[in-house]
């Protein structure tokens, strides 16, 4: 069963990964955007924050970028120059960000998927450090949020 999924990903990373397993866990083929190689451009980055809701802060990763040498933990930094340094520097674009019709999500941890999945989870699904997701009679095991 096919449906209208798009992952923005980043296959090194464990929850981008955990989150593309729980999209196809439940029969979805997403679009998978490698947005490293492939960033999104100023519109499409604007779209997705403004679908999220929240503003562009939330979607800046911190670790393993250049968010402290661009100085960009200074909140009066405007969401425009915040996606200035987003477009200039794809690695602060935090993953994995998923858009279906139910919605558009930064996936951390991976299970926010499941509140955006047009599609029931098909079996069992752990993540790949043995953390229980989907139970053997196929619900939801919520970790504290």
């Amino acid at each position: 069963m096919q449906h209208a999924v798009t992952i923005y990903h980043n296959p090194d990373c464990g929850t981008s990964r955990n989150t593309l397993a729980l999209i196809r866990n439940a029969g979805i083929e997403p679009q998978i955007i490698h947005y490293l190689q492939t960033p999104p451009d100023r519109g499409t980055l604007l779209a997705l924050i403004a679908a999220m809701g929240g503003g562009a802060r939330p979607l800046l990763r911190q670790k393993g970028t250049p968010y402290e040498e661009l100085g960009l933990a200074r909140e009066t930094l405007s969401d425009d120059e915040l996606v200035d340094a987003m477009l200039a520097h794809p690695v602060l674009i935090n993953r994995p960000i998923v858009v279906s019709a139910l919605g558009t999500r930064l996936c951390r941890p991976s299970e926010l998927v499941l509140d955006i999945l047009p599609a029931p989870q098909l079996a069992p699904f752990s993540k790949e450090d043995g953390e229980v997701v989907i139970d053997a009679t196929l619900k939801r095991v919520d970790a504290v949020r």
